[in-house]
């Protein structure tokens, strides 16, 4: 049962966000050429990446106190990153994109971000062969997703010198064609500082402190479909002579690194805590297997071989994170943070 429930969480946590970019958004775009693909993606997706680096920064503990030794806690949580008006929209025009797509209407160049607005579709976009005639259109994605989820499900154990292990885990599961597999690991060290003062100054410290380390990981992939045009034909003069586009998928990999201190203060069953560090996140998302591109006005098509491949530090800087956690038994957390992106977090846990 407990790992049922774990896995439904996680499900309902990231098939939303995963579905949102990897289909919805991301076989249009690709129908370009792969570096004008390359930035649209970019920028359509970069609330994603962003947000998916804060929020795997989040929940890694709501105290400073370390646990005695084998004393252990399984926790599951759930952060959301908000995405500021400034990511909500970008300006395609501004993207250098090559002469061979461009905004079908001048006028119309603003494009909702995958954090952006969700009634309206971006602009339509033109595709040109290489005498500038228009061969094919496609419009840019709505926004998807206000809150960028990110999941936190892990066990801590006490361990020698006041000091806590964490491992996060979700082993590799498949949530069918749409959504594709997740999988998850992070280690994380939280050891006390309090432990190092002497004499009268121990007695006058009224609060726990402690310094925490973090890293985490986590992998999705998910089928493409990207077909060519009805009744187009593969251009002749193409080089690559590969037609197999069964083999399309996205990688997307995303690791978070976190430093900080921590201060709290335990009141009887309730524990307010102020945590401080430095944070920073990569991304990395490539498009897998063979893509088709039109490239002139008779409808040929050239095929691309793994065509995307962004890879680029997301999030570097400071955080801070306020909260608390109740113990009624089940611990009950909650906090918020102030990063690149502001987000919040939640959740349950046991153990003794």
């Amino acid at each position: 049962m407990k790992k049922r429930y774990t896995l439904f969480i996680t499900f309902m946590l990231l098939a939303p966000a995963f579905k949102a970019h990897a289909q919805g958004g991301f076989s249009d775009i690709i129908k370009v050429s792969p570096g004008d693909a390359t930035k649209l993606i970019q920028a359509y997706g970069d609330p994603l990446f962003k947000g998916f680096g804060v929020g795997m920064n989040s929940g890694w503990t709501n105290t400073a106190k370390t646990k005695k030794l084998l004393h252990f806690e399984l926790r599951i949580t759930a952060s959301g990153a908000f995405t500021p008006n400034s990511d909500k929209s970008f300006d395609v025009t501004k993207l250098g994109l090559s002469d061979g797509v461009g905004p079908k209407d001048p006028n119309q160049t603003i494009a909702p971000t995958i954090g952006g607005e969700r009634n309206n579709d971006g602009p339509v976009m033109n595709i040109y062969d290489a005498q500038h005639i228009k061969v094919n259109e496609f419009t840019l994605p709505s926004g998807k997703l206000p809150v960028i989820p990110s999941p936190q499900v892990q066990l801590t154990v006490g361990l020698v010198q006041n000091t806590d292990v964490t491992v996060r885990l979700i082993p590799n599961t498949k949530f069918g064609t749409e959504v594709g597999s997740v999988n998850m690991i992070g280690f994380g060290l939280k050891h006390d500082l309090t432990q190092y003062m002497f004499g009268p100054a121990k007695k006058l410290v009224p609060f726990d402190l402690s310094v925490l380390l973090g890293y985490s990981r986590l992998n999705l992939d998910a089928s493409l479909n990207v077909k060519p045009q009805d009744g187009a034909v593969h251009d002749p003069t193409d080089p690559n002579k590969n037609n197999d586009f069964s083999n399309q998928h996205t990688d997307a990999h995303f690791t978070s690194f976190l430093a900080e201190v921590i201060i709290s203060k335990k009141l009887l069953f309730f524990t307010p805590f102020l945590a401080v560090g430095y944070n920073t996140a990569h991304a990395n998302l490539a498009a897998i297997g063979n893509y088709p591109v039109t490239t002139n006005v008779n409808g040929d098509y050239s095929v691309y071989t793994d065509p995307i491949n962004i890879n680029e530090k997301t999030i570097s800087g400071f955080r801070a994170d306020i909260g608390f956690q109740l113990n009624l038994g089940i611990r009950i957390f909650a906090s918020a943070s102030l990063a690149q992106y502001k987000s919040v977090n939640a959740g349950i846990g046991f153990g003794f």
